[in-house]
């Protein structure tokens, strides 16, 4: 043995020492207490619903929902199952719009805030100190009382603005396309690849020739085509609201519920996506702005080409975190009785769904829909890292 073995052997700590062993003790206990304590509650919860014969189970999402759901076609005898995957869909449709809608008002208010005029630059931040220190819910109700009911007219005198839209307290009617909803999903699907193989192509050929890219117009161009095309072949026909009297046909309509919800999650978020994006255009280099400058580059494309995607690396992070803060607020749409996933559950249980069962499967929903737009983002911030050598 020679005498470098000797001293690791006799330099070894004894594991009741050993910072490795004693990191990996401690997170094991800690993962047996919890263990431990989630065992204990499902148990009390097992046996107190046997006695007091609540069913634990999964079998009453096959019993009648016995309630209806507003600006749907779902009938009151179909299985809860089916009213739980529509509240799902309502959600989601919230939380998609309101991310993108979000996410392009508050990139506006966030360039504003940083803007060379005066009136522009306090209008900005009056904006984003007043929304971010009102709660969500005053806004959400004041969005549904204030603005759906009491500010928007009457069915009979409702705007009609363009001759496209259809607005009073009854909701929103907007243009819509009609048809077989499987080939719409199909044609947009392909709109998104033909616009990612076109922005790919653009970028190709300006690296290889020099000519500019215009990617982002391409993109559009080749997108609006495609589903032009793709509506055009799966029959699909263009329907514009048309108000007779007091009916409106035509298009499809956004209840006061979904406006005011959808209103108030874009108007609140976006001024939180606002503060991301000056702080991110903030920690931008001087030095690039300088140098786009000595280019002869104007103000607009500076912020164009060199500031904003520099800006959104660094705001990708804290941006998927208000995406996920929207998708759960979006919950908050109970109080104006919007059919999201969390009313639809609220009311199974008024109606006789066991509550444990009941939401333990809405926070699942949350948790995978959650998961999903966290891996989503991450595969963004990625994808825009730099990556150093």
């Amino acid at each position: 043995m020679t005498h470098v073995d000797q001293v690791d052997r006799t330099s070894r700590p004894p594991l009741w020492r050993d910072v490795r062993v004693l990191s990996w003790a401690f997170q094991l206990a800690v993962l047996a207490i919890v263990v431990a304590i989630v065992v204990v509650l499902a148990s009390n919860v097992q046996a107190n619903s046997e006695r007091l014969g609540i069913p634990t189970g999964w079998d009453y999402l096959d019993n009648p929902a016995q309630f209806p759901i507003p600006d749907s076609d779902f009938d009151q005898r179909q299985p809860l199952s089916d009213a739980i995957v529509l509240g799902f869909f309502n959600t989601l449709r919230v939380a998609l719009v309101g991310i993108v809608l979000a996410t392009v008002l508050g990139t506006i208010i966030g360039v504003a805030r940083l803007s060379g005029n005066w009136l522009v630059r306090a209008l900005a931040r009056v904006y984003v100190e007043i929304l971010r220190n009102v709660p969500l819910l005053y806004i959400i109700v004041f969005s549904y009382i204030g603005i759906a009911l009491a500010t928007f007219p009457r069915i009979e005198s409702a705007w009609e603005p363009l001759g496209l839209a259809v607005v009073s307290n009854r909701g929103l009617s907007v243009p819509w396309l009609e048809g077989s909803a499987g080939a719409l999903l199909l044609t947009l699907l392909v709109a998104g690849l033909a616009a990612f193989a076109a922005k790919r192509w653009r970028d190709a050929l300006s690296d290889r020739t020099g000519v500019p890219a215009r990617s982002l117009l391409w993109s559009f161009g080749v997108a609006l085509a495609v589903m032009v095309a793709g509506t055009v072949l799966a029959g699909a026909t263009f329907s514009v609201p048309d108000l007779d009297g007091r009916l409106v046909s035509g298009g499809i309509r956004l209840s006061p519920e979904f406006f005011a919800i959808l209103f108030a999650l874009v108007i609140y978020t976006a001024s939180h996506i606002a503060e991301i994006v000056r702080g991110s255009i903030q920690a931008v280099p001087k030095g690039q702005n300088e140098a786009a400058e000595a280019i002869a580059l104007t103000s607009t494309q500076r912020l164009r080409f060199v500031v904003l995607p520099q800006a959104f690396r660094i705001a990708v992070p804290p941006l998927g975190n208000q995406y996920l803060n929207l998708t759960k607020n979006s919950t908050l749409g109970t109080v104006v009785s919007y059919y999201e996933l969390a009313q639809v559950t609220r009311i199974g249980i008024a109606n006789g769904a066991p509550a444990v069962p009941s939401w333990l499967l809405t926070l699942g929903i949350f948790l995978a829909l959650s998961l999903v737009l966290s891996a989503l983002v991450n595969i963004v911030n990625r994808r825009l890292a730099l990556v150093e050598s």
